[in-house]
């Protein structure tokens, strides 16, 4: 079960992510989540770095899709003025989001990543879909109520992970 908490991948933020080299291991979709991995939780809109991000996904040739355990509503003000399919209250880390996502991006499973910012949603519930994951540190150190609850839990296991080497990257 730990090992499920593990991602494959761990960047500072989605900046620090190496496109050419997901394009290289075959790589033509992202499953994204939206709260503290792409934007602020509390942000309604893309910030001119994200949107730049962004468009460097779609020249690279990659399909982006958000799936977020987010509202209607929250989602959909943030991805439809960028273009972006979404998948909201997703219920991660249930897999069924993710494969729908897969599924309305045409790409097999080894063709996608997930990109988020919590071990028990967005990492959890990539790799239980058998998807690539990448762990990046939240945009935002203030969360809501329910994040708040998992972070902690979140700190805990990564601390126990780091104690026993299962991880080496460096606390932020």
């Amino acid at each position: 079960m730990l090992n499920k908490l593990l991602p494959n991948q761990y960047e500072k933020s989605i900046y620090n992510i190496d496109l050419d080299a997901l394009r290289k291991k075959g790589i033509k979709g992202v499953i994204t989540d939206l709260d503290n991995t792409l934007v602020e939780w509390d942000r309604p809109d893309a910030t001119p770095e994200v949107r730049a991000w962004l468009k460097q996904l779609r020249e690279a040739g990659m399909k982006v899709t958000i799936v977020s355990n987010n509202t209607s509503k929250r989602v959909k003000a943030f991805a439809e003025p960028e273009g972006i399919v979404f998948i909201h209250a997703a219920r991660k880390p249930q897999r069924r989001a993710f494969r729908q996502a897969c599924q309305a991006m045409e790409l097999a499973k080894d063709e996608v990543v997930v990109i988020g910012d919590q071990i028990f949603t967005d990492v959890l519930g990539g790799n239980r879909a058998g998807l690539h994951t990448i762990l990046v540190v939240p945009v935002s150190s203030s969360d809501g109520w329910a994040t708040r609850l998992n972070r902690r839990m979140e700190r805990i296991v990564l601390n126990w992970m780091k104690r026993r080497g299962m991880i080496q990257w460096e606390d932020e």
